[in-house]
């Protein structure tokens, strides 16, 4: 009787420490598990933090031009003959120098 208790005492040790390495692997596992998906998340992040800066950065050169080109119709609304005059100025000087790279 007692090589019997003994031996299921050897089993049950055994059992035991399958038991723990398994139990060891499955931490691993799931250690590995949790970074992976904590380094994804961090990339989905990154990149949704980056495209929000990029449309931040759009709308407000957006804004600028828009603000730019207001000023310049009001500008040119409040003094249209020097606009007339400044337009033909620009539009004389590139005749001249399209012309001029010609002959």
């Amino acid at each position: 009787m007692t090589t019997n208790a003994e031996g299921t005492d050897g089993d049950f040790a055994a059992d035991l420490a399958a038991l723990q390495r398994d139990v060891a692997r499955l931490a691993e596992t799931v250690v590995k598990l949790v970074q992976q998906q904590t380094q994804a998340a961090g990339h989905r992040v990154s990149e949704a933090v980056g495209d929000a800066r990029e449309k931040l950065a759009s709308n407000d050169a957006q804004n600028r031009v828009c603000a730019a080109s207001s000023a310049i119709e009001a500008c040119i609304g409040h003094h249209p003959l020097t606009s007339v005059l400044i337009a033909f100025a620009v539009g004389m000087s590139l005749g001249q120098l399209l012309s001029g790279s010609r002959g």
